[in-house]
């Protein structure tokens, strides 16, 4: 018999579930979520392991789901700096790196910018010639004072040779310990979102090594010989070693895998999933039993990018929310999080939560309700009024079509909640809903995506199609899928009408079992 484990560590919680071969749930958990990341973990999996009375040599795959590297961009710190390359020049001189990013971000990241000649045209013609020169020159100048270095050219997921060359001289003269991240493996057609995108993933290569040692020693501790998966922006999974090079494939991992482990729970493809957790609320649509993917640039930390994330709406609204009702009632933004046992009202504390509140109400049994009875009714029904006005509202920013669909509710924040919504067609909650997250990476399968431009009149569509669907596949083995069970998901072609030459933006995603055990 084949177990995996899946693990997601939030800002308040971490869960764990471990599944049979059949995606079978044999047991779960919810910890607190621990500074240290490999001791939390360490609790969650000792807890399912006992629980379930799994054999440990039987446990062959692990994978993580973290916030790390997210709450690192949106707190501003544990940040590498970057040396930022922009192959482009002179055409793209008129607006300069990270032009746009909020004051202390770039502080906290660049290092320094530079524009060097080449880059390509949207046929993968080039503009002129990569000066080699200039990027040796740049290289002993960066020579022992940068950890990352990030480069990006015009046009590169259509042509990746300018970006390819840099990256090989900069390694050369740099060494191995500098992490050199490129834009065509992250990010798709737009430059300067883009280029934002490659310089946050640079620097985030201390935190998603930090991320990465902590998961690889609590399961070492625990004498696991598993083979390692961390969960991606889109529902899917990519080995360790993908996860060091593109950290900032993992940023929205936590909501994500909510959405994935909602759809299998409650069996549906097409719903809207409202996840609740300690400190926050995200609201997404599974379309075919995937997260819908933004169409939009998504602002990270106040960053605009364009790699691939799921089209979400967050909001502060969790078991942890703060209450406070001196001139009407406000529910957050801001949490007790991982503090709720020894913060809130039934637990003992002196903050009034939104959890105190859920209790109160009937809705949940936790802490000691006869705590809660000197709070008036009045109270109690205006801030559960006040947290079901949040999250309907919610439920209508994210729906794209008028008509009601079903509501998964999931994650342990979700007892807020009652089993009535305005405008939907039915609430749905799950067993096993408090661990939908840690659920949602377990089942998951290895994927990767290539975006790029093709033009028609260069080469056939069938060959350029191929071409396209081949790196896909190559991509997704590299993340380590099965190479004999990886297929391709999805087909996009969107025509560019305003380019010439019979251009077409093609997207392609695949997908594929996890690889042989280590």
């Amino acid at each position: 018999m084949v177990y995996k484990v899946g693990i997601d560590v939030g800002g308040t919680n971490t869960d764990a579930a471990i599944l049979d071969q059949r995606n079978r749930v044999l047991a779960k958990t919810k910890t607190p979520t621990t500074p240290d990341v490999s001791h939390g973990i360490e609790q969650a999996l000792t807890l399912v392991l006992e629980e379930s009375g799994t054999d440990r040599d039987a446990v062959q795959y692990c994978m993580l789901g973290t916030t790390h590297c997210v709450n690192a961009i949106l707190e501003r710190r544990s940040l590498n700096r970057v040396a930022v390359i922009r192959i482009g020049a002179p055409a793209s001189k008129a607006i300069p790196p990270l032009f746009d990013w909020p004051a202390d971000l770039r502080e906290a990241v660049c290092h320094d910018t530079y524009l060097v000649e080449g880059g390509n045209e949207f046929d993968g013609r080039p503009i002129g010639d990569l000066n080699e020169c200039r990027i040796r020159t740049i290289a002993s100048e960066l020579d022992g004072k940068v950890k990352s270095v990030a480069v990006t050219s015009i046009f590169s997921p259509v042509s990746g040779d300018h970006e390819n060359t840099a990256r090989d001289l900069l390694a050369e003269a740099l060494g191995e310990s500098v992490f050199i991240s490129v834009s065509h493996e992250i990010a798709t057609i737009g430059l300067l979102e883009r280029e934002n995108a490659t310089v946050l993933n640079a620097a985030l290569r201390s935190v998603s090594r930090t991320a990465v040692r902590g998961f690889r020693d609590a399961v070492t501790k625990l004498g696991l010989r598993s083979t390692l998966y961390l969960g991606q922006n889109d529902g899917t999974l990519m080995n360790v070693d993908s996860a060091l090079r593109y950290p900032i494939l993992t940023v929205a991992s936590g909501p994500t895998n909510s959405i994935r482990g909602a759809a299998f729970l409650a069996g549906v493809k097409n719903s809207i999933v409202v996840d609740v957790g300690g400190t926050s609320t995200d609201i997404g649509l599974l379309k075919d039993g995937f997260p819908l993917e933004s169409a939009r640039p998504v602002v990270i930390g106040g960053v605009r990018t364009n790699f691939r994330m799921p089209d979400m709406l967050s909001m502060a609204l969790g078991g942890g929310s703060r209450i406070r009702y001196r001139s009407g009632v406000t529910v957050g933004p801001d949490s007790v999080g991982y503090h709720l046992t020894k913060d809130s009202v039934v637990f003992g504390g002196s903050t009034l939560t939104a959890t105190d509140v859920a209790v109160a109400l009937g809705r949940c049994k936790l802490g000691d309700p006869g705590r809660m009875t000197d709070r008036s009714r009045e109270l109690l029904k205006a801030v559960d009024a006040k947290v079901h006005g949040m999250v309907e509202d919610g439920i209508d920013k994210v729906r794209i079509t008028p008509d009601p669909l079903p509501v998964v509710l999931v994650g342990g924040g979700s007892i807020l909640l009652r089993n009535r919504l305005k405008g939907v067609s039915q609430v749905i909650r799950p067993e096993h809903f408090d661990v939908a997250n840690a659920i949602g990476v377990a089942i998951a399968e290895v994927g990767a995506d290539v975006d790029t431009i093709l033009t028609y009149e260069t080469s056939s569509r069938r060959e350029g199609i191929d071409r396209t669907c081949q790196m896909a596949i190559d991509r997704a083995v590299a993340s380590g899928a099965d190479p004999r069970k990886t297929r391709i998901a999805n087909v996009e072609e969107i025509p560019i009408t305003y380019l010439p030459g019979n251009a077409v933006r093609v997207r392609v995603k695949a997908c594929g079992a996890l690889g042989a055990a280590s």
